[in-house]
């Protein structure tokens, strides 16, 4: 079988073997493909696959040889499902290989923002514990976790590795969820949206983006969050109307934003959130873990294998 990785840098820089891959055909790596790029570098491939490399219903419509796509991420909106269908290709996509990766960065900006750790590192190697006259100092406030309202929106997989961590931290957790109320986990309790942004002192966002989702972030819900707040981002950035944000980040209507994700990435120079205050941002490195990405190797190889077989996993066009 011929396979072709069309950005493979992405998932692999160069400190993981393509070996799974590999033992399954002639494998050919490309580290990014631009647009104009693809059917020259696709033709013949009987698997393709890709991270963040759209492949349209035109692009399918001119590789005849194509039988198999694997997206190597959770998200396939890269991928014109309806035209694979109809083409009779397969497509597959890797869920819950970062879930743990993702919960982790999500406490990541909680805790630069609460305890700026970061902060008085790059104080003190300047110098100022060293000429301070007393034993510490602080120039941020300093809270505990512990008793704080930590509101999720989604409790997927993701949503509840989070809030086992927030719970661990003595946290009251509440979330956003179609789960029925007895179904939840233990310690988490079910509040409507407009409630869970007004009582919560943080809200974390994990569901996936839709048209009734996009921009669920907006002037009129960040008015209603407490001023103290404190919103993290590490699902989708389109879930975000950004303009909204920086607005009330820079007016203190909120305290602060823990961004891993944009609508736009790599962002704007523009962009109004790079400048905006107490907004810490990290570009969208929260699933890019060598473990998760170690999982999401071995994923994407299993998916291709079970094609092989005729044990096809992880279908998302049926």
């Amino acid at each position: 079988m011929k396979i072709t990785v069309l950005d493979g840098y992405g998932m692999n820089p160069g400190d993981m073997s393509w070996s799974p891959l590999e033992q399954l055909g002639q494998l050919t790596v490309y580290d990014r493909t631009a647009p104009s790029e693809i059917l020259s570098r696709a033709a013949g491939s009987e698997a393709l696959l890709t991270n963040k490399t759209v492949l349209t219903a035109e692009t399918l419509r001119s590789l005849p040889d194509l039988k198999y796509i694997g997206v190597l991420a959770t998200g396939y909106n890269v991928v014109d499902i309806p035209a694979a269908r109809e083409l009779g290709i397969v497509v597959t996509n890797i869920p819950a290989y970062s879930t743990d990766s993702v919960a982790q960065m999500v406490f990541a900006h909680l805790l630069a923002i609460t305890v700026r750790a970061e902060h008085y590192t790059a104080e003190n190697r300047r110098g100022r514990w060293s000429e301070c006259p007393d034993f510490c100092y602080w120039d941020n406030p300093l809270h505990e976790l512990a008793g704080k309202t930590f509101g999720i929106v989604g409790l997927g997989n993701i949503g509840q590795a989070v809030s086992r961590i927030a719970l661990a931290f003595g946290m009251k957790v509440k979330a956003y969820t179609s789960k029925s109320p007895d179904s939840l986990p233990a310690g988490v309790s079910k509040a409507g949206l407009d409630e869970l942004f007004a009582t919560s002192d943080i809200v974390s966002l994990h569901c996936p983006l839709t048209d009734s989702t996009r921009h669920m972030v907006d002037a009129r819900r960040l008015a209603g969050m407490k001023p103290t707040a404190i919103l993290i981002n590490t699902g989708r950035g389109p879930l975000i109307d950004e303009h909204a944000l920086a607005e009330a980040l820079d007016s203190g209507r909120i305290h602060a934003a823990g961004l891993d994700v944009l609508s736009t990435e790599p962002p704007a120079a523009d962009n109004p959130l790079l400048k905006a205050r107490n907004c810490f941002i990290t570009p969208h490195l929260g699933w890019a873990t060598r473990e998760a990405r170690e999982r999401l190797m071995q994923i994407a190889a299993d998916n291709l294998r079970g094609f092989i077989a005729g044990d096809i996993r992880n279908n998302v066009a049926r």
